[in-house]
């Protein structure tokens, strides 16, 4: 019965010696913490940590993706470019450098922030004028700009050119940086139409 006994004890001290062993050698893996019974495996716990904190990062990059922000960062690149008309129907030298200012300004602007702009200046009526070859007083600035700003673009009204030939009885010549149009208050319309901003210095 006594031999039975210290068997016994030989056993159980074995395993607690095992049990002990296995903490100790889990424990320099974990950064000191032992493991006893009724506790977690801190090896196990931290690789599960691991993989917790790795599937959060993941969930909560994905969530970003499919913000409506993140969405737009992504369609920037491929956005149209910004769009102005510029109108000017006056025979006023002060407004129409009043809008080559704002022409040049707005250019710059966009410029600088690397995107796309469209600007056009459209004349018409006594504003005609402003690309009139011969009566121009803005003729070399609109020249200047042709050449460092070609985002400006410039449109002269055919129906006031052919009212000024009528009435003056010779023809109207226009600056070779601008586009003849039938219309101007027509292009006005329809670019505000496509959606282009509209402004009269």
């Amino acid at each position: 019965m006594r031999v039975f006994q210290h068997t016994a004890r030989v056993a159980i001290i074995g395993a607690v010696a095992v049990v002990l062993a296995t903490s100790f050698a889990a424990a320099q893996q974990s950064g000191g913490r032992y493991w006893t019974p009724g506790t977690t495996n801190p090896a196990v716990d931290s690789k599960q940590i691991a993989e917790s904190k790795t599937l959060k990062h993941r969930a909560a990059k994905q969530k970003r993706e499919r913000s409506p922000l993140s969405a737009n960062a992504r369609l920037q690149p491929d956005s149209k470019p910004h769009r102005l008309i510029l109108q000017v129907n006056t025979n006023d030298p002060a407004a129409m450098n009043l809008a080559l200012n704002n022409a040049t300004n707005v250019a710059q602007y966009y410029k600088d922030l690397g995107e796309k702009v469209k600007i056009e200046v459209v004349t018409f009526g006594p504003g005609l004028h402003m690309l009139r070859d011969d009566t121009s007083p803005v003729k070399s600035r609109i020249e200047e700009l042709a050449l460092s700003t070609p985002e400006i673009a410039f449109k002269a009204c055919g129906n006031t050119q052919e009212k000024m030939h009528n009435a003056e009885k010779k023809d109207i010549p226009i600056i070779r940086q601008a586009e003849v149009v039938k219309s101007g208050v027509v292009r006005v319309m329809e670019l505000q139409e496509k959606g282009w901003s509209y402004v009269k210095p």
